[in-house]
């Protein structure tokens, strides 16, 4: 009797042992960093973490991050389907000669299926930043009310899409881009198509705004160009972009260029002014208007290469 009661205790022992260990491992849905938190924390609300990086290890596929109050929250990779949200405080990332965020869930064991979102941050490069948001690979990456500037390192560009998968998708909403050596945002992929969605986006100070590189599919509406030292918009190979309601204004080189490898662009309702090369230059691909667009005082010529298509396509 006294062996089975000595068994009995011991098992109920091990079982407690275990639950409370696997409970201690357990990744939390909602994390919270802070200015004053330690990474050896929990990242409860009462036990923030420092960073971004110490939080999302603590954090559940799915889950959120939150900031306390003001800091700075450090470079992070995320893996995972995540949002990382600084609203209601000042959150912001330092990303002196890095990258200020990076997407990539090619090792999760899932590829390509991930979402992460980013809201109410402040990227800057300091002069010496790589790339301020690195997308490689995953499902979808949104992109909310953030300013992304300072990224000056030879080829840095604001927000970068590289995509080694078919299927990925990027939204930008109500953003600020600035001060970036090379493109403010450039989208891409190697298989398939990318798709992408920008809303209230600003471009400002980079060397291309907005550069559709290959095998995209897309919209811009409400979005701005201006003061780039190269072209405000440039597109091409097999790309298919819509542009509504937005400007690109006093660029050092052309407003919309549009280059070979068939892309298709539609114009609505869209300002192209003080372009100091010109306004739209067609070297290959269509460039179809809807006839309500300003194109005006630019540079040699307001549409230079060919003609705007005024016949508008079905798909």
């Amino acid at each position: 009797m006294n062996k089975t009661r000595f068994a009995l205790r011991a098992l109920t022992f091990l079982v407690v042992t275990l639950a409370c260990a696997s409970a201690a491992h357990a990744q939390a849905t909602r994390t919270w960093v802070s200015g004053v938190g330690d990474d050896a924390n929990p990242c409860s609300r009462t036990a923030p973490c420092k960073t971004f990086a110490g939080a999302i290890s603590k954090t559940a596929d799915g889950g959120e991050i939150d900031c306390v109050d003001p800091g700075g929250f450090g470079a992070v990779t995320i893996t995972k389907s995540i949002t990382i949200d600084g609203g209601g405080t000042f959150a912001s990332i330092l990303a002196a000669g890095t990258n200020g965020v990076n997407l990539n869930d090619s090792a999760s064991g899932a590829a390509g299926t991930k979402v992460a979102r980013l809201r109410n941050i402040s990227i800057n490069g300091a002069g010496t930043g790589v790339v301020g948001i690195n997308y490689t690979s995953g499902k979808a990456l949104y992109v909310e009310n953030c300013q992304i500037f300072g990224f000056k390192a030879s080829t840095a560009q604001g927000i970068r899409v590289n995509l080694v998968l078919d299927g990925g998708q990027l939204f930008v909403r109500d953003s600020i881009i600035a001060d970036c050596a090379s493109d403010g945002i450039s989208i891409t992929t190697s298989v398939g198509q990318v798709k992408f969605n920008l809303d209230g986006v600003r471009v400002d100070r980079c060397a291309v705004g907005f550069h559709s590189v290959n095998n995209t599919s897309g919209y811009m509406n409400n979005c701005r160009s201006s003061a780039n030292t190269s072209h405000g918009i440039q597109i091409e190979n097999n790309s298919v972009v819509n542009i509504d309601h937005s400007t690109s204004f006093g660029n050092g080189g052309m407003g919309l260029q549009v280059n070979t490898g068939g892309p298709s662009v539609r114009i609505s309702d869209a300002s192209i002014m003080n372009n100091v090369t010109g306004g739209v230059n067609i070297a290959g691909g269509t460039v179809f208007t809807f006839g309500d667009n300003k194109i005006r005082s630019n540079g040699v010529g307001d549409v230079i290469g060919g003609s705007l298509n005024t016949t508008q396509p079905k798909q």
